[in-house]
């Protein structure tokens, strides 16, 4: 009897141990492909860390400063592409002598 006593404190401890409050859950962390093929999203999590970088968690304002890296540096086209800077003329060399003084 009194092992069934115990058995049954065991099992309701479980049980209330199992319906405690759990931790507020974070939206699951999008990735940086995804932030890169969508820019207007990209934006609000950049606000979203800028304002609250505690709240949006590190792995998610990582992901999306990464994703703004690659963004920036991505091989698109320039506007400066277009209209290179030209190279440097050659210098004009003197003739031999021409400004050798004695």
């Amino acid at each position: 009897m009194k092992n069934l006593l115990f058995i049954i404190t065991a099992v309701v401890a479980l049980v209330l141990a199992g319906c405690g409050k759990s931790e507020p859950s974070r939206p699951a962390i999008e990735s940086v492909e995804s932030l890169v093929a969508n820019p207007e999203r990209l934006k609000d999590l950049r606000a979203q860390c800028k304002a609250d970088h505690a709240r949006m968690g590190d792995a998610q304002c990582d992901a999306v400063a990464e994703a703004t890296r690659q963004r920036f540096m991505s091989g698109g086209s320039s506007p400066y592409a277009s209209d290179p800077v030209p190279p440097p003329a050659a210098p004009v060399s003197s003739p031999a002598g021409a400004g050798a003084k004695d």
